[in-house]
């Protein structure tokens, strides 16, 4: 009795709670189209242009940390003097977070890093949100937090420019819908990598410890399954918002398997290799003797966590145990940038490690260094080191390879499936999984004749320039045409 009078409550309810959503949808969709036309009509009044310049369409680029000095970076440099020297008359908008330094500093930064000078102006929005980003912000659902964040973030860089084309050089997806819908632009994205990746949810399925997921999920079954129940809702998220990019420019094979099958749009997703100076360090010529007195290896990356820096301290310790004794050991090189504080505690916490096994003489930290000094670095080394597990691309390998040090590589992601691999039949370098591997691998490296190396380095340089700036260039541009017709 009391059941049936429940259920004809529950019809008599269902007519007007669907008249409130229907009337609750047009509400918002007019709400919509109005911000829209207010986005629309602030358009080319949102920065200060010069008279000449109202009716110049505007290119706007995303990227927060402009002035970090990653391969991220080198990519919007060059994509931004590639576009300037083709589009001449458009005005050109960079959206950071940077606001501790000038525009000035910036684009000397710049040249200084990567040697990258652009051919005309650029006109700087600066961001107060960028905390709202921050991985540290979010201890918990660090994914979602940062996407919600880079949400209101670019609803700031909005509200502050409306461009004509926008373009996320970052890798913050959920701004896309964002400036397609609301700001009424062409939408484009370069993604160095997949927010989340089908590799990420096999980490959590397999319960498999990394540095993205805690021991204490991996050892509980019921916290495995509900975080992988949390990244399959959240991929199926990011599916739909990088579905709304009219064009996609992925940095490698890897980047671009992962991306298909997340975003399904592979109508308008291409290759573009990220732009690499190999030039510079191919106009130097190697020679069948030893570089140097002292033999170094060099590691190139960024102080994040993911590029595993303690990998490469532990597989170095290892490896002069195994060679202890030898008149001459090589020391580690470790070279990078640091983006803020954290990347800073980071570096303490490697010198650390350094002293607690014993090689903190034999290993050296290199931070923000310019670029003439890491051209040194790497044309004296013997072995280039990389161990970030899943590389997306790696910039810093190619270099490597290109100034003549032998690579040595993590067997995974764009080093083993776009890089280090055969040229000609011919090897160019060599790819391990954990510290024995690499430990032995460093051995064997320094036990190969001059003539062996030699010709693994000549193989290398050759292999690599097919990364070069000027084949970034001509990918970049052909995949961006869409956009400026």
């Amino acid at each position: 009795m009391y059941g049936w009078r429940f259920l004809r409550f529950l019809q008599t309810l269902f007519l007007p709670t669907l008249i409130a959503s229907a009337v609750l949808c047009v509400f918002l969709f007019i709400l919509l189209c109005i911000v829209r036309l207010w986005l629309q009509r602030r358009r080319n009044r949102s920065i200060p242009t010069e008279e000449e310049d109202e009716k110049k369409p505007i290119v706007g680029f995303f990227h927060p940390y402009c002035n970090a000095g990653g391969g991220g970076e080198r990519v919007l440099w060059c994509a931004l003097r590639a576009l300037q020297k083709k589009y001449p008359d458009a005005v050109y908008v960079v959206y950071t977070g940077d606001s501790d330094v000038t525009a000035e500093n910036i684009l000397e930064g710049a040249y200084r890093r990567f040697n990258v000078k652009l051919n005309q102006p650029v006109k700087f929005v600066f961001l107060k949100k960028r905390y709202l980003v921050e991985a540290s912000l979010y201890p918990y659902f660090t994914l979602l937090g940062q996407s919600l964040g880079s949400i209101l973030l670019g609803l700031e860089a909005l509200l502050k420019c409306v461009p004509d084309i926008y373009i996320d050089s970052m890798g913050y997806a959920f701004t896309l819908p964002l400036f397609k819908y609301l700001g009424g632009c062409q939408v484009g994205c370069y993604v160095h990598y997949p927010t989340i990746s089908t590799d990420m949810l096999s980490v959590v399925k397999n319960q498999n410890a990394r540095f993205n997921n805690a021991a204490i999920i991996t050892k509980n079954p019921l916290l495995s399954k509900l975080k992988l129940a949390y990244y399959y809702l959240f991929a199926s998220i990011y599916g739909l918002v990088g579905s709304c990019s009219d064009i996609v420019m992925v940095n490698s094979s890897w980047t671009l398997n992962h991306i298909l099958s997340l975003w399904r749009c592979g109508a308008c997703t291409n290759i573009v290799y990220p732009p690499c100076d190999v030039q510079t360090f191919l106009d130097i010529s190697i020679c069948e003797e030893e570089k140097t007195t002292e033999e170094t290896i060099v590691s190139v990356s960024q102080f994040r966590p993911e590029k595993d820096h303690p990998l490469q301290i532990r597989a170095f310790a290892k490896f002069l145990e195994k060679t202890a004794g030898q008149q001459a050991l090589p020391k580690l090189i470790l070279i990078g940038g640091c983006r803020n504080h954290e990347d800073d505690q980071r570096v303490n916490g490697l010198k650390k490690l350094c002293q607690e096994l014993g090689v903190e003489r034999r290993v050296e930290f290199k931070v923000n260094i310019p670029f003439e000094e890491l051209k040194k670095h790497l044309t004296d080394a013997t072995i280039g080191l990389h161990t970030m597990w899943n590389e997306h691309f790696g910039i810093g390998i190619v270099e490597c390879m290109a100034a003549g040090t032998i690579i040595l590589a993590h067997n995974s992601g764009g080093p083993k499936l776009d890089i280090v691999v055969p040229y000609e039949g011919n090897i160019t370098g060599f790819l391990a999984e954990n510290e024995e591997s690499y430990a032995e691998t460093m051995a064997y490296i320094f036990s190969l004749s001059s003539a062996k190396r030699l010709k693994i380095r000549q193989n290398a340089r050759q292999s690599v320039r097919r990364f070069s700036e000027q084949e970034f260039d001509e990918a970049f541009l052909l995949s961006v045409e869409e956009l400026f017709k």
